[in-house]
């Protein structure tokens, strides 16, 4: 794959009405109980879009999303429907542009927060240890290192900013005022068991999974669903287990390249987004391409 790779940066479909359009995917409604999900080539880091798409990353982001949603049922339910493509966009050149990067989901109700399970001590996480010896107010034993394993997996939900703002850690408290105790307690519970289970097969493959983002939503009787996409490299810090050491922020197949590449800027990290030389483009573009193999390849 190369920066000439035709990239998709906006879907054109002028058959569905689009009602939302986020940093990376954009949403159409189909009718009343469904919408159309389509994962472009947008790159956003430090909450800001970049003007450069990366060929192929909404396909790739799509196909690890519908891998772990087949393999996570048994956890919880997610947003997948049972309306084709065909169905939910009968207008085939405009399908053509989205087959390989859509999704057909039930229309549910999102829940205002983002789920984050860190299993590793980096990042913003590292950032809050080495400050307080706490990571959003969990306190941690003293002496941990850059990249360390976590004594257990952290539960460490955010606000869900609009576009160009930035997410804010929340306490697990403010998560209980916002959707209620029992709610909150099933967010947390389920946001764990499903970074255990991956955990166990991204190890089995080679891969640890340094911490991950979901999303949840209520259908109309008030069930969890997980929705939007999941354990991805654009909502996950994935490290090849092989280059693993403590005391550094290890390699990534994630968009945690690019991140590296932006701090060597003059940026201030606020809109307009720099361009990306061809080289960070092209290297981003295998970055995702060998974490989806390494993850769905043969399994």
């Amino acid at each position: 794959m190369s920066s000439g790779d035709k990239a998709l940066y906006a879907a054109d479909i002028q058959s569905l009405e689009k009602i939302h359009s986020g940093k990376v995917r954009d949403l159409y409604a189909v009718d009343e109980h469904h919408l159309l999900v389509v994962a472009s080539d947008r790159l956003s880091a430090f909450d800001v879009i970049l003007p450069d798409p990366i060929p192929g990353k909404g396909e790739v982001l799509t196909a690890i999303s519908n891998f772990w949603f087949q393999r996570t049922q048994g956890i919880v339910p997610n947003h997948i429907a049972e309306m084709t493509l065909e169905q939910a966009l009968p207008n085939a050149a405009e399908r053509e542009q989205v087959a390989s990067r859509a999704m057909v989901v039930k229309r549910l109700k999102p829940l205002p927060i983002e789920a984050i399970v860190r299993g590793y001590l980096i990042g913003s996480g590292w950032k809050d240890y080495q400050n307080t010896g706490s990571v959003c107010g969990i306190e941690l034993p003293a002496g941990l290192r850059q990249a360390d394993v976590l004594p257990q997996p952290l539960f460490t939900p955010s606000t869900k900013a609009a576009v160009g703002d930035h997410d804010e850690n929340i306490s697990f408290e403010a998560v209980e005022k916002l959707i209620g105790e029992k709610l909150a307690n099933d967010v947390k519970e389920t946001s764990i068991a499903l970074y255990t289970y991956a955990l166990k097969h991204a190890e089995s493959r080679g891969l640890i999974i340094a911490d991950t983002k979901f999303e949840f939503g209520l259908d109309e009787n008030g069930r969890l669903h997980l929705i939007d996409e999941a354990l991805t490299p654009d909502s996950s810090r994935f490290w090849p287990a092989d280059e693993y050491q403590t005391g550094m922020s290890p390699p990534s197949f994630d968009k945690q390249f690019v991140r590296d590449y932006l701090e060597t800027l003059d940026w201030d990290k606020t809109p307009p987004g720099p361009k990306l030389p061809a080289e960070i483009i092209e290297k981003t573009a295998e970055k995702y391409r060998e974490a989806q193999r390494l993850l769905t390849e043969n399994s």
